[in-house]
């Protein structure tokens, strides 16, 4: 039986962000299906909604798949700009060049930019919102567990299988894939030595957001009470970042908003359960469709 990503590979799209960034991503589906983007979190890139992106896209969905600046295939910022507010204003830059109504799915850091963007001006165009693992008021421990993830091993690795067995270390609860080709979608070869595909300058702006936390929150807040468009919350209910209390307040700050909760997922809701995720996302986009 054919696999999905045989019957529906995605076609390259070049798109560009503020000040002319270059931003790769793919897209899967008919051209005239109902637009779904999906932003990944930080420290990932499009490959890891490959997947969803072809099984949503065989339903006759337009699915585009971005890296965010500094991610995967796109560029990394000349001038080091990560800062949240451009990430914003890349979304609004591309929704604009794609010219129709999107439904905006982001994971944790993809679903910070997705919410704020939904509160601009030009967040018009986003007529719907999927937000993976994230709310205004996350763990501050689980947070800081990414952001560690993300600091480590700045020097890269002597091999993909040491590699894997940092990922292993930061997902204890996902089984570890006997082949690890996976991982060179994540990972370039430099001088020997295997390196993250993203910009080790996202830390410097990664950081500083995380030293201000009340900040981040009251931007958060207000972006969510402004929220008119259905919005949808997928929780794993594993997750360290995401906890019932965090959950239950951003359903008062949005008491339209629908909650999907996935038991065997963590952070990393979609791969870790990535059927049970496809599905509560397809449920979600058909619904507002009808």
């Amino acid at each position: 039986m054919s696999n999905v990503n045989d019957l529906l590979e995605p076609s390259r799209l070049r798109l560009r962000g503020a000040g002319g960034i270059e931003l790769a991503a793919d897209q899967f589906g008919p051209a005239d299906g109902p637009l779904v983007v999906f932003l990944h979190g930080g420290g990932q890139n499009r490959h890891s909604w490959k997947q969803t992106g072809a099984q949503l896209g065989a339903t006759g969905m337009r699915v585009i798949t971005m890296d965010a600046r500094g991610h995967g295939d796109s560029q990394w910022a000349p001038d080091r700009d990560y800062r949240r507010q451009t990430m914003v204003q890349d979304l609004l830059l591309v929704l604009e060049h794609l010219d129709a109504p999107a439904v905006v799915v982001g994971a944790s850091m993809g679903g910070v930019t997705g919410l704020l963007a939904a509160a601009e001006p030009g967040g018009k165009a986003i007529s719907a919102l999927v937000l993976v693992d994230i709310v205004p008021r996350p763990e501050q421990e689980g947070i800081s567990r990414v952001m560690d993830f993300l600091g480590k091993h700045r020097d890269g690795f002597e091999s993909i299988e040491e590699a894997a067995e940092a990922v292993a270390e930061y997902l204890p609860h996902r089984p570890r894939p006997k082949n690890t080709d996976g991982l060179l979608r994540n990972l370039r070869e430099r001088d020997g030595r295997w390196y993250w595909h993203w910009d080790p300058d996202l830390l410097g702006d990664f950081r500083s957001r995380a030293e201000d936390p009340a900040l981040v929150v009251e931007q958060m807040e207000h972006a969510a009470r402004q929220l008119s468009i259905p919005v949808l919350l997928v929780r794993g209910m594993r997750s360290d970042v995401v906890s019932d209390e965090g959950a239950e307040a951003f359903q008062q700050l949005v008491p339209h908003a629908q909650l999907a909760e996935i038991g065997g997922a963590a952070h990393t809701a979609a791969g870790d359960d990535n059927d049970s995720f496809n599905d509560a996302v397809a449920e979600f986009v058909l619904s507002i469709q009808r």
